[in-house]
Order: C-alpha cells, then structure tokens, then sequence
C-alpha cells in the first residue's frame, strides 16, 4: 500500500469509501432525470464555489469560536435575499413582459458583476491547475485561464446552455463527492479530538465594526442563488423557485457543518491567510486530503464559472429584449473575461464584484417591496437597505 495511505489510514480510508459512494448515489439516473435536482446543480454549483475552501479558515481567523454563528447568519441573509427574489420569480412566473426599469438596473448590476465573477473563478482555476505543474507564475496561470474561457465559450456557442448544464453536472458532482468525504474525514477527526481533550476555542483577530464589514464582505462567497432567476428558457417558474431553495438550503447546510468540524479542532496558519490556507490544514487530517481538495477547487471554479456563464446567457438575452442570443451573451461575457484576465489583477477587483451583487440583491428587495403592502413592504425595504449597506461598507475577502 502507498505509503501516503498508511498515515492517518482509518481516517483515508473513510474519506476514500464516502467519496465513492457519494459519486455513486449523485451519478444515479434517477436523479439526473429528475428536473428539480438537475436546476438545482446551476445555484449549487454557483453558491459553493471559490467560497467553500476559502470561508473556513477566513472566518476561523476572524471570528474565531463564533465563525459557525457567523457562517448561519451569512447564510440567512442570503436567504432572506433569495426569498425576495424568489417573490419575483413567482409575481412574473413564465412570462416575457418586457422588464421594468428596476429589473433593467438590477439586470444590469448582475451582468457586471458576473462578467468579473467568472473571470475571478477562471483565474483561480489557473493559479491552482499550474500548482500541478513545473510551469508556474502569472503567465502561464493566465494562458490556462484563457483556455478555460474558449472552452466555456465553445460548448456554450456550440450546444447552448444543454451543453453547459451537461459539464456542469459533472464538475458539480465531482465536487459535491469530494465534500462529502472532506466532511466525514472532518467529523473523524473532530471525534478524536473530542474524545482526546484537544478541543479548542479560537480566539477572535475582529471585533466591533471591522468584524461587520468583514461579514458584509463575506456575502459574496455564499452568492449566487440568483442564477435560477434567470433559467426562464429550460425550467418554469415553480421549477426555479424550487430549486433555488433546494440549492440554499443544501449549500447552507454544508457550509456550518464545515465551519463549525474546522473551527474548533485545527489551528489557523500564522501569517497572511491565502485561499489555500486549508489545504495544507487538511494534511493532519488525511494526506489524500490536500490532493482530493485540490481536484475540487478545479471543479468548483470551473462550475461556478459555467454556472454564471450559463445565468448571464439568459440574463443578457432578457436584459437586451432578445436582441441578443444567450449564446452572443456567452462570447460577450467571455471577450470581457479574457480582456480582463490579461490586464488586471482580478484579486483588487473582487470587492468591486461583491458592491455589484450586493447593489443587486438590494434593487431585488426593492422590487419586491414596491409589490408588497403594509408591514411586508416595510421589511423587504429594510432588506434592501440592508444590501445597499452591503455594497457600501462590506469588505472583501481579499482585503482582509
């Protein structure tokens, strides 16, 4: 046996059988045929995506024993968030009205935000796949990037959103199993701490307004249920509003079982935190870990990508009245992406995309506030205060 497993080997083991069996269960027939699951895995691939490795050692370090309370309020502001726009999606249903001003600025406020979005998740793509490789730095990171853009774009232009969805399934999958055997390597290894003393609680680096504008600039990692409001051309309006809570509620649920199984048995990096922070965490767990979540960083980037590529087709094609196709919006978003990829350091801009969806998120609350009496009216406008609060004082992830 390789001497990589005979570390460690119970807890290997556990992560290897849960990977496989959670790739078996999610490669059922029956559930790639089920509609509501397969319009899920777009939100889904979205919502986890760069965020899920990043977020745990973020929050350990800066709210130290609170981070799982804070990772569940993240997670219910973006559901109260999701609520608003799912009150849209229901209001509209499947028709093609031409939309209203505020759905034309809020439109235009995602397609900004997503044209940086995908750019961040490819680029990460390329500064993790050339990890793997002798060539390494900027260059070379940048040319895998842009590769990953043509490909997007040519299974998007070529079959459409089908195509995309088809390849998405797949990285989501890939990904969702990969989780799966992160989280009960996690509970193995928060077991034995327990039952060994080890346990620990983390103290807090935040405090007072730096730890609220830290958390407002978190959001954007749990971003990205809004995509189902914008799938009108494969799925109807119940489908979607199904699915979006399906993806939030599942993604959430991920999400504080990771923080909480991370926060309180490891130990935080000294120094700079880099968004491979857990990775080299994870080597006291399991040494297959570091590989396995390497692998599903690549999937996550790459189906968070295809995800916001396959919303903002949809979104561009209503936003110009279908004057222009889902598929001229792919080769848009793309031509930006790769301009992008290649004259600006995406790492600064990131915060520019969270005020993009937050602005967005607040004009969604607006809108569902403008068709809501009495006392509703008064908490969907509260709510989008709220995210307009958001987009002014949230710091980003990368600032921090």
């Amino acid at each position: 046996m390789p001497a990589v497993l005979t570390q460690n080997l119970p807890t290997s083991l556990l992560v290897l059988a849960t990977c496989l069996i959670a790739a078996l269960l999610l490669a059922l027939p029956q559930l790639r045929r089920w509609d509501l699951w397969r319009a899920m895995v777009t939100p889904l691939a979205s919502i986890i995506g760069s965020g899920f490795l990043v977020l745990g050692p973020v929050l350990a370090h800066g709210y130290g024993a609170w981070a799982p309370a804070v990772m569940a309020g993240l997670c219910l502001g973006a559901w109260a968030f999701g609520a608003a726009i799912r009150r849209n999606i229901t209001r509209l249903g499947d028709d093609r009205e031409a939309p209203s001003k505020l759905e034309t600025l809020s439109a235009l406020l995602l397609a900004i935000a997503y044209v940086i979005s995908v750019a961040y998740y490819l680029n990460l793509f390329g500064a993790f796949a050339v990890k793997l490789t002798p060539w390494q730095g900027e260059i070379p990171a940048r040319i895998v990037t842009t590769a990953m853009f043509l490909a997007v774009l040519a299974m998007g232009y070529g079959r459409g959103f089908t195509l995309l969805e088809r390849a998405e399934y797949i990285s989501v999958s890939l990904k969702l199993a990969i989780i799966a055997g992160l989280i009960a390597g996690l509970a193995w290894f928060f077991g034995g701490a327990a039952h060994g003393g080890t346990l620990f609680r983390p103290e807090a680096s935040f405090s007072g307004w730096q730890a609220v504008a830290m958390g407002f600039g978190l959001l954007v990692t749990v971003q990205g249920f809004e995509t189902s409001r914008y799938l009108g051309n494969s799925y109807d309006a119940k489908t979607r509003v199904g699915s979006m809570r399906l993806a939030q509620g599942l993604s959430a649920t991920i999400y504080v079982v990771y923080v909480a199984l991370l926060v309180y048995a490891h130990h935080v990096p000294e120094g700079a935190l880099s968004e491979t922070a857990v990775i080299d965490m994870m080597r006291d767990v399991s040494p297959i870990l570091p590989g396995l979540l390497i692998l599903a960083a690549l999937a996550a980037q790459f189906s968070a990508a295809v995800a916001d590529t396959g919303g903002s087709g949809g979104l561009l094609e209503e936003l110009s009245g279908r004057r222009l196709s889902a598929r001229q919006g792919y080769a848009l978003l793309c031509s930006v992406g790769i301009a992008l990829t290649w004259v600006s350091d995406v790492f600064e801009i990131i915060s520019y995309a969270s005020r993009a969806f937050a602005l967005y998120y607040a004009v969604q609350a607006a809108i569902t506030a403008r068709h809501a009496g009495g006392a509703r009216r008064l908490g969907w406008g509260a709510l989008a205060l709220f995210g307009l609060a958001i987009a002014v004082f949230g710091q980003s992830v990368e600032g921090s």
